[in-house]
């Protein structure tokens, strides 16, 4: 789509108008809270109005829709950016009540987004790191689904709002590399270039440039001011038409608009305070009382709503006309396993009770694996580069790679940290059961995402082997 304002049917409301309605309820519900990131969400106001405004393919009512773009705030701490947003487009389980009490025990509004707490939130983000990691499996699926049943059904993006915590975390080396490496040219990130940690300028602890980085990962990068609106679109439109995956620089303003603590550590984690943000309020130009957001800010912001909408039923309609629609729905929707895989386990379990099989945990392992991978083709396998030491792979399977993303196993490298978030993206986005391999002694290694796998209770099978 072009890079023109959609929402010109609200008038006189501008996108800098839509922004500020989400400065206001960052600071308003930390301020209420007395907890929480206020900075975060109104530096990055202007980056996610626009994302949201002019891009991204939603539909809050229907979130679960299967081939929207997915969104990941990987810099959870500024949960308010996306519970503001949710808000504002009309998620039904996100009223204002919702928002004056963010984190406030048994609120669905946590600190930090929880998946299964909210309608809309893809997947857990309060370790940093781990939500791009997990956006990365989520872009890879995505390929994955489209070259089994095309892009008619499957074309949607990966979005990700990023900071500095994220990029320095080890596990997001391990993920841009295999993101590049594999060319997902859907999968967009957009940094939260600040230069602010907790502890003050990131300067006092990295020099790191992260656009070589990148680069040197084989992703296409932007520079930008994140506070010019017309640049981010434009930063937006060209990473949609890239070959590569991309990360955006966004150079913003921690606390954009706060008078005295706009760019300090001070609006990282802590409530702005009352007097604040009334000079808040004033240099914003924002005159409503906390809580407050008039009609033509509320209409402005629905036509994200209205347009995610007119795309998931264009959407359902191409669906219902394909050759491919029960397939599809019995792997995106329904999980796909077939009836009598219980019965092929009892037999197979008879028959090695019966003829007295000794093998090696490892090789009866990848027996087990042999069984469900030819019952099923929803498993996705995979290693972190030990295939043939944990007995991952099984006859026919066919590896991914970047030319070619329908096959079975994926090849992750030696990158534990990065194939266990992977997993748990791919499990997440829907059609695919995906199981990979190490040592048990790189458990620890995976196991920041093996938690999230957990908590969030996806069907991620992990194979451990060498104990």
């Amino acid at each position: 789509m072009n890079i023109q304002n959609v929402a010109a049917a609200a008038g006189a409301v501008t996108e800098r108008d839509m922004a500020n309605a989400v400065r206001a309820l960052a600071m308003d519900a930390v301020q209420r809270a007395n907890s929480g990131h206020p900075g975060m969400p109104m530096g990055m106001a202007d980056v996610a109005t626009v994302l949201f405004n002019r891009f991204i393919s939603i539909d809050p009512s229907t979130p679960g829709w299967p081939d929207r773009d997915r969104f990941v705030l990987s810099a959870g701490h500024g949960s308010m950016l996306q519970y503001a947003i949710h808000h504002l487009i009309g998620y039904r389980d996100m009223p204002m009540e919702a928002l004056k009490r963010f984190r406030q025990l048994g609120s669905a509004t946590a600190g930090h987004p929880e998946y299964g707490h909210a309608e809309g939130i893809e997947t857990t983000t309060g370790p940093l790191g781990q939500g791009i990691a997990t956006a990365v499996g989520m872009a890879l699926a995505e390929r994955m689904l489209a070259a089994r049943f095309g892009e008619e059904l499957v074309a949607h993006y990966t979005y990700v709002i990023a900071g500095d915590g994220c990029l320095q975390e080890g596990i997001s080396h391990e993920a841009i590399d295999l993101a590049g490496h594999l060319r997902l040219s859907k999968l967009i990130v957009l940094w939260d270039d600040n230069h602010i940690s907790i502890d003050g300028p990131t300067s006092l602890s990295t020099s790191m440039d992260q656009i070589r980085r990148f680069e040197a990962a084989g992703w296409d990068t932007q520079r930008i001011d994140g506070h010019d609106n017309r640049a981010i679109a434009a930063a937006v439109e060209a990473a949609r038409q890239s070959e590569r995956p991309s990360l955006i620089a966004c150079r913003t303003l921690i606390g954009k608009g706060a008078p005295n603590l706009e760019g300090s550590e001070k609006s990282h984690g802590a409530p702005l305070g009352e007097a604040e943000i009334a000079a808040a309020r004033a240099n914003l130009g924002w005159a409503f009382e906390p809580f407050v957001i008039p009609e033509h800010i509320y209409d402005a912001w629905s036509a994200t709503a209205a347009r995610g909408r007119l795309r998931r039923e264009a959407w359902e309609g191409r669906l219902s006309a394909s050759d491919n629609a029960d397939a599809f729905r019995n792997a995106q929707q329904h999980g796909g396993l077939p009836d009598d895989l219980a019965e092929r386990f009892a037999a197979f379990r008879a028959e090695h009770i019966a003829g007295k099989t000794k093998v090696a945990t490892r090789k009866a392992s990848e027996m087990v694996l042999a069984l469900v991978n030819a019952a099923t083709d929803l498993t996705i396998g995979g290693s972190a580069d030990l295939t043939h030491s944990n007995l991952t792979v099984t006859k026919g399977m066919k590896s991914v790679t970047a030319d070619d993303f329908s096959g079975r196993y994926i090849h992750y490298g030696i990158r534990e940290h990065a194939m266990a978030a992977a997993m748990n993206g791919m499990a997440l986005h829907g059609g695919f059961i995906p199981y990979g391999g190490t040592f048990l002694c790189f458990a620890d290694y995976a196991q920041g995402a093996m938690r999230l796998s957990a908590l969030m209770r996806q069907r991620v099978v992990y194979v451990m082997t060498h104990d």
